[in-house]
């Protein structure tokens, strides 16, 4: 499976996602560990867990990739583009030990959620790692809760990210460009959580550092839950679409009855620093099939900004037409590295792809 995505039912070391997520007894216990999820598993977890607020410790390594590209990892030797999906409950607080096993100054910033100054991830705070150097970033969230003057501060919950600040300058443009960067989800108790999961960062013109035909292939069985996160990065401005798959524009991309208010879309707007995450149930109404993903600023798709979106017959086996579908995809190729700002071959520019 490709860096981005998640889908079989155990982490390394027979850990299961359910473990992680809710404790070992029932759902009785605190979280063991943030789930931290690169190319490991999801399974679903039942959405009834009222997990109790916990504080947690993980290792994180930045280390150079092939290209002159870095990414984020849990295990040293093992960075990928984009680094590992990072959980937590709302009411958790992460404690992210940065190890820099690169010899560039960096660090890990986080959106969405509580830190200090030292926490920040930035050279104006003096929070980053030098060359070689371990730090701990201390992440917390909270639940909504309402103030003394009756306004409602809102909870951590949402569909997140992280990434370097330091790497290049103040504000960590060179190491953006090169690929470090992730998802971070904040759930709430009662949140459905997904069969599979797939993280789609737009950087400039890439997605998660590549281009068509070359972009990650994303996979579903019909009838499971799969999670979309979503990130922008860079200096372009895209839309984010699915072919066939719909969403609500709310928190979690589910419908809460059939009065919900929430707008059904199936674009929506991504931009640098941006992000957005949604459910949906692969192939409800539409069946199995290759379906492409991209985004819907013409000259980007046109660029290489497009996937695929495989979602397999409810067995796990190849639905009728998708392997033409996907030797077509691959057919159109001939893009040029005309300068594309995230890649390895150049810092700037676009990149161009025929036929989509």
């Amino acid at each position: 499976m490709p860096e981005n995505s998640t889908d079989a039912p155990t982490q390394p070391g027979g850990v299961s996602r359910r473990s992680i997520l809710t404790g070992t007894l029932a759902g009785l216990m605190a979280p063991t560990a943030a789930l931290a999820l690169g190319s490991d598993s999801a399974a679903a977890v039942s959405s009834d867990v009222r997990p109790l607020a916990s504080t947690r410790h993980i290792t994180v390594y930045a280390e150079a990739l092939p290209g002159g590209q870095y990414g984020y990892g849990l295990t040293p030797g093992k960075a990928t583009i984009p680094g590992p999906v990072l959980e937590m409950w709302e009411g958790d607080t992460l404690q992210v030990e940065l190890v820099n096993n690169t010899d560039k100054r960096l660090s890990i910033h986080p959106h969405g959620v509580d830190y200090a100054t030292d926490s920040d991830g930035s050279p104006f705070n003096d929070s980053f790692n030098e060359p070689g150097e371990s730090r701990t970033y201390v992440w917390k969230s909270h639940k909504p809760k309402q103030r003394a003057d009756g306004t409602w501060m809102a909870g951590s919950a949402g569909y997140w990210h992280y990434h370097d600040h330091a790497m290049g300058g103040e504000h960590g443009t060179e190491g953006l460009r090169k690929g470090l960067y992730g998802a971070l989800v904040v759930r709430r108790a009662g949140d459905p959580l997904p069969d599979r999961q797939h993280t789609v960062v737009f950087n400039d013109m890439t997605i998660n550092n590549k281009v068509a035909p070359d972009t990650p292939m994303l996979e579903a069985n019909k009838g499971e839950k799969v999670e979309f996160i979503a990130i922008g990065h860079g200096d372009q401005l895209h839309t984010f679409h699915v072919h066939a798959h719909r969403w609500a524009d709310n928190r979690t991309g589910w419908l809460t009855g059939p009065d919900d208010p929430s707008r059904v879309i199936d674009t929506k707007d991504l931009n640098p620093g941006s992000s957005f995450g949604f459910q949906v149930i692969a192939g409800e109404g539409v069946g199995a099939g290759a379906w492409m993903y991209h985004c819907h600023v013409q000259f980007h798709s046109d660029g290489g900004m497009a996937g695929v979106f495989l979602v397999r017959n409810a067995d796990g086996s190849m639905p009728a037409g998708a392997q033409d579908a996907i030797d077509r995809f691959h057919e159109h190729g001939g893009h040029t590295m005309s300068g594309t700002s995230a890649t390895t071959e150049s810092e700037s520019g676009a990149a161009g792809h025929a036929g989509h």
